[in-house]
């Protein structure tokens, strides 16, 4: 019997494609700004997850290097054909949809191929591609009509298909519509799938908030006419009281004993009124069964957390930094320098800070409700620290220099800030996420940030809490999550070591 974990993947992992290979499975999730781009994890026992790679480093393999917040690598498909992994993807405000190739899922991949319109003029416009072959091998390119550029910026035109050459990489025709759900917002995330003959047609919509929801159609072609499964939305959350709220943006995919699973994405709300995502949309699963009349039902996402993690990294010159380090619209050589002092890693500072678009920052996702992260430091040489961040508007930080350390909040316009004195380089800076104190019976927040430091030989000096909710998928309305790290704004910022621990009690 296979044990579901939920969440599959903890913290920012949203948009989830899986495809199985033999006994082993591939899952690529969406990165939007963030580089290294789509995580490719693999399983051989689908209960645990490996990170083996990416499908790109660089941001001009993307052409991410100025998309604005929101933007970037989304909701990627991942399938296997005659011995070759394919992925498609939306770079929103990017290159557009592209089609990337490895014969391995670890990689390398290809550089990726932009699918161009019928006329050749540009690319296919609009957003979750999916990838799928008919008996004959036409290639299909089923996809959610959200026009992201020229004057028609915004509109929906619903679920689109075109069969495409995938040699040329061309549309071999203008944009089909399709079945496009049963009338919530969105339509979206598209996926196709033959079964036992006939073709299914499963997409979300309802929008990616709390009207999550996916359905599904039938038909006797890829290309439809598509016909309405009843029992539609086949899973949703909204107005229930479960725990993982969002459910949606799903894909169909055997599992061991082939027995039938969707992958799909979801968030963990807190407070009174369960109303702030403090890690954002995170990857779940959940049974799905096949009913004598050919349609299936999806079981509620039953919430069943991993133990706790810690993580203690520490830095050499003839080690890479393991995968699970991000940077932002940047690459990782462009940020860390491992080799100038050994054993620590060296952040050089250019006047960026955390509010622009391209930090000096390297980070990893918060990946569970309760955690906590100490990061020793030298700031005799420069100003830099330890950061939570959402995007260039929202973020929360505790920076050292010589003789002061300072803890920052910034939400939205808002700016506060609290000082505290330092002798000598060598701290320890704390970023802590803790369970908030409920106020007469009724918590009122997903967590709170407690920022402080101890000086070398000293004991730990609180300088702040702060309110966790300004840092949730809510209040900033991001497509991402948390990301903890460290940044430098001027100097050069050494850190010699890493820890984070956490749970989700």
């Amino acid at each position: 019997m296979t044990t579901l974990y939920n969440p599959v993947l903890n913290g920012f992992h949203p948009d989830p494609s899986v495809v199985r290979v033999g006994d082993e499975w591939f899952l690529a999730t969406s990165s939007f700004e963030y580089l290294p781009g789509i995580p490719i994890h693999r399983s051989r026992d689908f209960e645990n997850w490996e990170l083996i790679g990416h499908v790109a480093a660089d941001p001009d393999a993307f052409g991410i290097a100025d998309v604005p917040t929101a933007g970037g690598v989304w909701a990627p498909t991942i399938r296997h054909r005659d011995g070759v992994f394919h992925l498609v993807i939306t770079v929103a405000m990017g290159r557009g949809m592209l089609h990337f190739t490895a014969s391995d899922a670890a990689g390398p991949w290809s550089e990726g191929d932009v699918i161009l319109s019928a006329d050749g003029s540009g690319s296919v416009n609009g957003i979750d591609p999916d990838i799928a072959w008919g008996d004959d091998g036409t290639a299909y390119i089923t996809y959610s009509g959200l026009i992201l550029s020229g004057p028609e910026l915004g509109t929906h035109l619903g679920i689109l298909q075109v069969k495409v050459d995938l040699d040329d990489h061309i549309a071999l025709e203008e944009p089909r519509s399709l079945w496009s759900g049963t009338g919530g917002q969105f339509p979206e995330a598209p996926h196709l799938y033959q079964v036992d003959g006939t073709w299914y047609l499963m997409i979300a919509e309802g929008g990616t908030e709390r009207g999550h929801s996916i359905s599904i159609a039938r038909g006797d072609s890829p290309e439809g006419p598509f016909e309405t499964a009843p029992q539609n939305p086949l899973v949703s959350a909204r107005s229930t009281i479960r725990p993982i709220q969002n459910t949606g943006h799903g894909d169909l995919v055997t599992g061991p004993g082939d027995e039938w699973f969707c992958i799909m994405l979801g968030v963990r709300p807190r407070s009174g009124t369960r109303a702030f995502s403090a890690l954002g949309r995170e990857t779940f699963v959940t049974p799905v069964h096949w009913q004598e009349n050919g349609w299936p039902t999806i079981d509620p996402v039953l919430l069943n957390p991993r133990p706790g993690t810690r993580v203690e990294v520490g830095f050499a010159a003839d080690d890479e930094l393991d995968g699970e380090w991000l940077v932002v619209r940047r690459t990782t050589s462009d940020v860390v320098d491992l080799a100038s002092r050994p054993g620590w890693l060296t952040l050089h500072g250019d006047g960026s800070t955390l509010d622009d678009a391209h930090p000096n920052f390297v980070g990893r996702r918060q990946e569970h409700l309760t955690n906590a992260v100490t990061v020793r430091m030298d700031a005799a040489a420069g100003v830099g620290g330890l950061a939570v961040r959402y995007d260039e508007n929202f973020h929360v930080e505790i920076e050292a220099r010589e003789g002061a350390v300072l803890a920052r909040a910034v939400i939205g316009g808002l700016r506060q800030e609290w000082t505290g004195a330092l002798e000598g380089g060598l701290i320890d800076l704390h970023l802590d996420s803790v369970n908030p104190d409920a106020e007469g019976g009724f918590m009122r927040t997903s967590d709170i940030f407690r920022l402080g430091f101890t000086p070398q030989g000293g004991t730990r000096v609180e300088l702040a809490e702060i309110d966790g909710r300004f840092l949730s998928s809510e209040m900033t309305e991001s497509f991402t999550g948390r990301v903890i790290g460290l940044y430098a704004v001027s100097g050069d910022v050494s850190f010699q070591s890493w820890i984070a621990e956490g749970d989700d009690e």
